[in-house]
């Protein structure tokens, strides 16, 4: 029998709100890769395509550090050190990788035109793809021998999968749910008051406005663009650990999926806009979650761009975009 709050529940109803709860928990996850998208835009107005690779090498990373640490066999509390040992980790090389990036790619390239920049961005993502499926084939257990580079790996189950509402509940929520809600809403909220409360915050709002002020005013501008990336960065290693440990698995390729994903969050919500990147992400997941239960996966993608195409179509800013003229 059903738990005693589920007796009057329809069925339809149920299955909503598990879909409900599948799209916030994916929709949290692109959110916080969105955020890494829109804070590199919104201050040198780049749109950084190798984002989703360089959260693929981050899930890379963690798979790794399970295989070598034997992570996977930690069960208990222990499980959850190990958890906050993979964010931590992903978190600190995303960040350091894409710092690294900027300063040997983008940096150099400040005063070239944009579109030299997003072909840099281009390349760069082809480079980690490449990186992912050469780290696939390492000859280690947790990446099946390295015989299948281009296979999707299995990511341990370190976080259980049973229903905390009770076993006959029709609705489920999960400790996974529970621990995507517990990783990025304390981020959004952090990041929220680094921007608007703290010095970097100010600098960072500064450059976005007018990069050659800011410099005249004594801001090291370089800097600034510098911590951009990192913090984008490891926004985005928290984000595609929680990720790999909510679906299960990862791939050499996922850096597409989910890119484009929290990129189409980015652009939804206001590229340039962190509460347009939160908006915009859980908007994406909920669609695909609706789209995938009472639709077909196959039209997925198709329904979430003629949102998009709709939402611009009135708003070409994006939802809680800025209308600003072009600077020419």
């Amino acid at each position: 029998m059903p738990m005693a709050s589920d007796a009057g529940m329809s069925p339809e109803l149920a299955t909503f709100l598990n879909f409900l709860v599948i799209g916030l928990s994916n929709g949290m996850i692109i959110a916080l890769i969105a955020i890494g998208y829109t804070m590199v835009y919104g201050i040198i107005e780049l749109i950084n395509f190798a984002h989703g690779d360089l959260c693929t090498l981050g899930a890379f990373l963690a798979l790794t550090l399970i295989g070598a640490l034997g992570l996977g066999d930690w069960s208990g509390p222990w499980a959850w050190a190990a958890v906050t040992l993979l964010l931590v980790g992903a978190a600190g090389f995303c960040a350091a990788l894409n710092w690294g990036i900027d300063r040997a790619a983008y940096r150099p390239l400040r005063s070239a035109p944009k579109l030299t920049l997003l072909v840099t961005a281009i390349g760069i993502s082809f480079v980690l793809v490449n990186l992912a499926l050469f780290w696939g084939g390492l000859p280690m257990e947790v990446f099946g021998g390295g015989n299948q580079a281009s296979a999707p790996k299995n990511f341990p189950e370190l976080v259980p999968t049973t229903n905390l509402l009770g076993s006959e509940s029709r609705v489920s929520i999960t400790p996974r749910d529970l621990l995507v809600a517990a990783v990025t809403l304390p981020l959004m909220v952090a990041l929220t008051w680094l921007v608007r409360f703290t010095r970097l915050g100010t600098s960072m709002r500064a450059v976005a406005q007018n990069p050659t002020a800011a410099s005249l005013m004594g801001i090291d501008v370089d800097r600034v663009i510098g911590a951009s990336f990192m913090i984008g960065g490891a926004l985005g290693g928290f984000g595609i650990v929680v990720y790999a440990i909510y679906n299960g698995s990862i791939s050499f390729q996922m850096g597409y999926r989910t890119g484009m994903d929290a990129f189409t969050a980015a652009v939804l919500g206001g590229i340039g806009s962190l509460p347009g990147a939160v908006l915009g992400g859980l908007l994406i997941g909920l669609l695909r979650a609706m789209s995938d239960g009472y639709l077909e996966a196959r039209w997925t993608p198709s329904v979430v761009f003629i949102v998009l195409i709709l939402v611009l179509i009135f708003r070409p800013s994006g939802l809680l975009g800025a209308r600003v003229r072009e600077k020419v």
